[in-house]
């Protein structure tokens, strides 16, 4: 499950907007924000998972952090 918050934070880091986000990932505005959206079911692709971390420098740890690690209840 995706870490939203932690995402849309690191955007914010990075000083961008989410209209610069989907064109770079080659996306309209609204397809980013319906992946952005928790419980919409739209998951990101292993390829737009790759070209955020490089939009939003990643570290392989942060990616590890916000697209890959599962919460323990």
């Amino acid at each position: 499950m995706v870490k939203v918050n932690k995402l849309k934070a690191k955007i914010v880091e990075r000083d961008l907007s989410i209209q610069t986000v989907a064109k770079q990932l080659g996306m309209n505005r609204s397809t980013l924000y319906r992946k952005l959206k928790r419980g919409s079911g739209e998951a990101f692709t292993v390829g737009e998972v790759r070209k955020l971390s490089e939009i939003l420098q990643l570290s392989p740890h942060e990616i590890t952090e916000i697209f890959f690690s599962k919460d323990v209840a």
